[in-house]
């Protein structure tokens, strides 16, 4: 195996807790992941990812980076990929899912923050994640009070650049997003020294929508019962969609899928056709964020769909047409982005619609609203789900939680009755 010690070194990581954190992630991946029966043979390639997580993938940023590119880290799918793109420099997802930073992110931000954005933050503190070392600079965003405060002092430790995103999806609101990616182009041609074309963005703009298509592809084969492919795999999936190469991303995806469609034609699945089919919906889940996922399979359901950052709120939407010009483009880009019906919203009834959507459309048997501690947008939101579902004859279990084990016993009582009554 190759021995990228000398590459984390030049990226400044804390080595030493850096070997710990991949000691830990590969243990509980092999257990989670690879002892699942009858996985589909092309999640191969992903489990390939997994265990390069800080290795190949960052290498080969490193060498885009040496060959004179740019590398821009991001959290949040209101941040366009084909913009970045188009500028030449390679958009990344940046490491946040993990228990494990957030004790270093408490020694500066209130303890009664969320985990995601303190997973985030901390992971700069400790200097543990190579891809946000990697990165010339992060583009934030402000889709909620936590990551928009955060930003200012990650900016003390890090260049960082945010995007407003606005709160309404008003023509006012249109149009100042509009303004927030010409805004974000500008900063892209000054930081590569690289104008943003035309041509370039129609092109980076195919690769993304083909990324999508792939994902809306996977997605749709999870209709099928059994169900082909675990929600857990699913998930991994698309967690892995926020930082691996697109094209070749997009390749092994459809490659994926092609499989699956021999699976569903012979009946094949990864769990019984009456098992418990559940939606997910709420919080996103970054890697290695996998415990709901972990505790709805064990306990005998399968995960069909998630209503999530990292499931359809990434993939669903496709850019819409336009005249070709740069500013049409951009255009375009903003309308897309603002498809997204994330709970920063006012008000937000498309995303009630979606979850509804989703679990009628899956053949749901239930949906489960998961919500990070103290993400007080989805946690508010999910009043409205409960109630929204409720009129629509929908079971819900409402779950918060953090990344830490602690409440994993409790959980998973509650997952079985859940189970039990649906």
């Amino acid at each position: 195996m190759t021995d990228y010690h000398p590459m984390w070194t030049e990226l400044g990581l804390d080595l030493e807790r850096h070997d710990v954190l991949l000691e830990a992630l590969g243990g509980m991946y092999s257990d989670l992941f690879l002892g699942q029966k009858n996985r589909p043979k092309s999640m191969d390639y992903f489990d390939f990812v997994v265990s390069e997580i800080h290795g190949l993938r960052v290498k080969e940023l490193q060498d885009h980076r040496a060959a004179g590119g740019k590398v821009v880290g991001l959290y949040c799918v209101f941040v366009p990929e084909d913009l970045i793109l188009a500028a030449g420099a390679i958009p990344v997802g940046l490491c946040a899912g993990a228990q494990f930073a957030v004790p270093d992110a408490e020694e500066v931000l209130p303890r009664n923050t969320c985990p995601l954005v303190k997973s985030s933050f901390g992971f700069k503190l400790s200097r543990t994640c190579p891809y946000i070392q990697a990165s010339d600079f992060v583009v934030g965003e402000t889709t909620c009070d936590g990551k928009k405060k955060m930003y200012e002092i990650l900016a003390d430790y890090h260049p960082t650049y945010v995007m407003e995103v606005p709160q309404k999806k008003t023509p006012l609101g249109r149009q100042l997003f509009i303004e927030e990616v010409h805004g974000l182009k500008a900063k892209l041609e000054a930081e590569t020294g690289r104008a943003i074309t035309a041509s370039g963005l129609a092109e980076a703009t195919r690769l993304i929508d083909g990324k999508r298509r792939a994902l809306q592809r996977l997605q749709g084969l999870r209709k099928a019962r059994p169900a082909p492919i675990s929600g857990l795999d699913a998930l991994l999936i698309v967690q892995i969609a926020f930082y691996d190469d697109v094209v070749r991303f997009t390749e092994k995806v459809n490659a994926l899928c092609d499989e699956l469609e021999q699976r569903v034609e012979h009946g094949e699945g990864i769990a019984s056709p009456n098992a418990a089919r559940i939606v997910v919906s709420g919080s996103p889940m970054a890697i290695p964020n996998w415990k709901l996922h972990q505790l709805l399979e064990e306990s005998g359901a399968v995960v069909v769909g998630e209503e999530s950052c990292t499931g359809t709120r990434y993939f669903n939407y496709l850019t819409p047409a336009n005249d070709g010009t740069v500013d049409g483009q951009l255009a375009a880009i903003a309308d897309r982005q603002l498809e997204t019906n994330c709970a920063c919203f006012t008000p937000n009834d498309e995303r009630l619609d979606d979850v509804v959507a989703l679990a009628r459309g899956w053949d749901a048997d239930g949906v489960v609203h998961y919500d990070l501690q103290f993400c007080h947008t989805f946690a508010n939101e999910a009043v409205k789900v409960e109630r929204r579902l409720a009129g629509e004859g929908v079971p819900l279990l409402r779950i918060e939680t953090d990344y830490s084990e602690e409440d994993v016993g409790q959980l998973r009582t509650r997952i079985d009755a859940f189970l039990e009554m649906i």
